[in-house]
Formats: C-alpha cells, sequence, structure tokens
C-alpha cells in the first residue's frame, strides 16, 4: 500500500481504524489487514499500541499522534501521505476521534485531497446504548464532562431539559462526584445506567434511578474503577406541565404573526411563564396539523 518510489505519486489514503475497547476478539479482520498493508500507523499512545501490534504479529512502524502534538506534528503524516503512502490513524482503544485524538490530521488530511476511509469497530458510547434499554432512536453524545463541580453542573444544567438520551464518558477517579451533581441537577428519580469496563472482565451494566445509581456506586469501591460510561434518559415534561393553556397558545399564536417561531416562543414564555419548550413544540404540533 506504497507509492513512495513514484515520480509523481499519487496520494496515500488515511485509514482511520478502530481497535478493541477490551475484548481483542474484538478487532475486525479487514482491521488487521489495514494495519498490516499501510506503511505507518499513527498511534495515540506507541507503547499502548505497540502491545497490541505484537500481540496480533503485525510489525508496521508507529509513531505518536496525541492530544499534545497532533496538531503541530500533522505534517509529517501528511508528508508520507502526499507522497504515495497510505497511513493508518489508531487511538488508544475504540473510534479514534470519539473524546480521542485525530480530529486535527482528518481535518488536515481532507483539505489536501487526501482519501479518509473510515474502518469502524467498537465504540463504548455505541457498545453502551446499545445494552442500556434507554431510548436509542435519538440520543447525544456529551464526551466527558468538566473535571470541576461548578463547570460540570454549568454544562449538565445545558442538557437538564434535553428530551434524548444522554451519553457521557467519566473518568473512575470522578464517576461518584459525576452522579452526585446528575442527581443534583437532574432529579433523584431520572433512569440512568452505568455502563462499566465494557467488553472486558468485569463489565457492568447497571440501571437505577440517579439517587439509587449514585448510592449504588458509592456503597462498592469496585464501580468506581475502570472505563465508564454514563447514559441518562431524557427530560420528559410533567403531566401537570405538559398541557399548554388556550391563553398561552393565543399568545403564542398572535406572536406568530410577527416572528420566526423560536423568537415567538421565547417571548411567549417571557409573557405566560409556560416553558419556551412546550410552547415550541405545541407551535409545531399546530403547524404540523394545519
Amino acid at each position: 500500500m506504497t507509492a513512495s518510489g513514484a515520480l509523481n505519486p499519487t496520494p496515500g489514503s488515511l485509514y482511520v481504524v478502530a481497535t478493541p475497547i477490551g475484548n481483542l476478539d474484538d478487532i475486525s479482520a479487514r482491521a488487521l489487514k489495514v494495519l498490516n498493508d499501510v506503511a505507518l500507523i499513527a498511534a495515540e499512545d506507541t507503547r499502548h499500541s505497540a502491545r497490541l501490534m505484537q500481540h496480533f504479529g503485525i510489525g508496521t512502524p508507529l509513531a505518536a499522534c496525541h492530544e499534545h502534538n497532533e496538531r503541530d506534528h500533522g505534517g509529517r503524516f501528511l508528508a508520507r501521505l502526499l507522497a504515495g503512502d497510505d497511513v493508518a490513524l489508531i487511538s488508544d482503544a475504540g473510534t479514534p476521534l470519539i473524546s480521542d485524538p485525530g480530529y486535527h490530521l482528518v481535518r488536515q488530511a481532507r483539505a489536501a485531497g487526501i482519501t479518509v476511509v473510515p474502518v469502524p469497530g467498537a465504540c463504548a458510547l455505541i457498545a453502551a446504548l446499545s445494552a442500556a434499554g434507554l431510548p436509542s432512536d435519538r440520543f447525544i453524545f456529551e464526551g466527558f464532562l468538566p473535571a470541576k463541580t461548578v463547570g460540570r453542573r454549568a454544562r449538565l444544567e445545558q442538557v437538564k431539559e434535553e428530551p434524548r438520551t444522554l451519553i457521557f464518558y467519566e473518568a473512575p477517579h470522578r464517576i461518584l462526584e459525576c452522579l452526585v451533581d446528575m442527581q443534583a441537577v437532574f432529579g433523584a428519580e431520572r433512569p440512568a445506567v452505568l455502563a462499566r469496563e465494557l467488553s472486558k472482565t468485569f463489565e457492568t451494566l447497571k440501571g437505577l434511578p440517579l439517587a439509587e445509581l449514585q448510592a449504588w456506586v458509592e456503597a462498592d469501591s469496585n464501580q468506581q474503577r475502570g472505563e465508564c460510561v454514563v447514559l441518562v434518559a431524557g427530560w420528559q415534561a410533567p403531566e401537570d406541565d405538559a398541557a399548554v393553556s388556550s391563553e398561552a397558545m393565543r399568545v403564542l399564536d398572535l406572536l406568530l404573526k410577527e416572528m420566526p417561531l423560536k423568537r415567538a416562543a421565547a417571548l411567549a414564555a417571557e409573557i405566560t411563564g409556560v416553558r419556551k419548550n412546550l410552547l415550541y413544540q405545541a407551535a409545531l404540533a399546530q403547524q404540523k396539523d394545519a
């Protein structure tokens, strides 16, 4: 898969390769072939990935591509690609770019006209969602929350009334603090699932209301170890809040004659005290039925 000896080489391809998040049997035959055939592997941690390559008998050279050097050193990989060499991008585990390095290299490669080829495989957030038993037709991935309580709660407040399933990554030493803050912002009864050590020996998926989940994790220090994915059910309007009064709809209808829906809903909320999201959804439903 190299063409570096050509006088006017055709650019190589950048392969974005998913690797196992735990169980090594999860690597695909296609991923193994690509990693064997490329000229160079750009790895988040060459020492970590060297063990993976050794396990599968792959002798392709490794070069570091991590969050501290990716922006500055991406040129070395681009030079190889433009010279005709194929390069694979991997992270320590799972799919590159998903809360892992690789974004800058992929962006630079695409800007240079280099073909970027995804080689799909393991991804912790998708694995967790598939087994969590929470709605999976619509969801949002928030990655890692801020490390400090103030920043973490501020971010959670931003998605407090998000109706889609929420997915977060969290470090084991912060998982308990994270659940405490989620309970404070989302409420004790909001359904949640902790997916820990996915595909590994001590894999755990535990679903409980947030208050009970936090107490369960606090009572068992083993649940405060390993890689964690936290999934939280989306917000649902309380039954007594779900109906929009006729007066609120009258105000909204008047405003809709003068301004766009989003602005009208926001202003109607200020006037009537009804939640903006409820007014917005009510207007959408009314337009759909018209």
